[in-house]
């Protein structure tokens, strides 16, 4: 595991700043749903898992007291502690953090968030774990995350699809899986929503820097996928406007008030 942390800090390190420019990160219908399904309030506390380019911290600032955006990769912190300041919020603080591990007590946060990142993690059940953990009883746990069919072969192509293009690619789930890893945390789900995001297949690989071979073999992956994956990633265009969909899902729990 602890190798797989140090390729998740190589692969983003040096790209932080791809990543707060990001138009595939930075805003999109489903990160709109998840502010107005948490109903974020003035006197909240939150907590942004994996924050990558701050986008869902920024976000989420603009409506509660405190946001602490958590990331394993410092560069990334750096990155998006001057993006966040640049758009004049003053209410996040950093913080390096294993997702699998949070260094939070307990029930310390009434809002726990998470964007586009847990298909990098290795143990996404014990992730949920941990945002169930330092979430207040009554608060909210929202991830969203790219997602997969219910299709196992389906969903292990575009799983080796997006591997090959990042090695630091763990694996997307259904959302029904999602819901699933909620519920054995023993959060209650309040909302699952499922987003279609389409994707520029050149700002994919160039934000990774996929060598020439190795993105005409990914280009390959996409035009010849078999039907229910390629029914899934709806390849479309040419050249330069070739792009194609991922599916994202939005996952709201909540850890119930201590009766009493």
């Amino acid at each position: 595991m602890a190798d797989h942390k140090n390729i998740v800090r190589q692969q983003f390190g040096t790209r932080a700043e791809r990543y707060v420019k990001s138009v595939d990160h930075r805003a999109g219908e489903s990160l709109d749903r998840l502010i107005e399904l948490t109903r974020p309030q003035p006197s909240w506390r939150a907590l942004d898992v994996a924050t990558g380019g701050g986008h869902t911290a920024l976000a989420v600032s603009r409506f509660v007291a405190e946001v602490v955006a958590a990331d394993i990769t410092p560069e990334m912190l750096i990155a998006a502690g001057k993006f966040i300041a640049g758009q004049g919020q003053t209410n996040v603080a950093f913080r390096e953090a294993d997702a699998m591990a949070l260094p939070f007590g307990d029930a310390g946060f009434d809002l726990v968030t998470c964007r586009l990142a847990p298909h990098h993690f290795a143990d996404v059940g014990r992730f949920v774990r941990e945002c169930a953990r330092v979430v207040k009883p009554g608060g909210a746990v929202a991830v969203i995350d790219n997602t997969v069919p219910n299709d196992p072969q389906a969903a292990q192509y575009i799983n080796d699809f997006e591997k090959l293009r990042d090695p630091s690619h763990q694996r997307e789930y259904s959302l029904e899986a999602w819901i699933g890893f909620f519920e054995a945390a023993g959060l209650t789900v309040e909302a699952a929503e499922a987003f279609r995001k389409p994707i520029g297949f050149d700002s994919w690989a160039d934000r990774m820097d996929v060598p020439p071979e190795m993105k005409a073999r990914l280009k390959v992956m996409l035009l010849d996928a078999p039907e229910a994956a390629r029914e899934w990633l709806t390849p479309e265009g040419e050249g330069a406007e070739l792009k194609f969909y991922l599916g994202e899902g939005l996952v709201i729990g909540r850890r119930l008030a201590v009766a009493g």
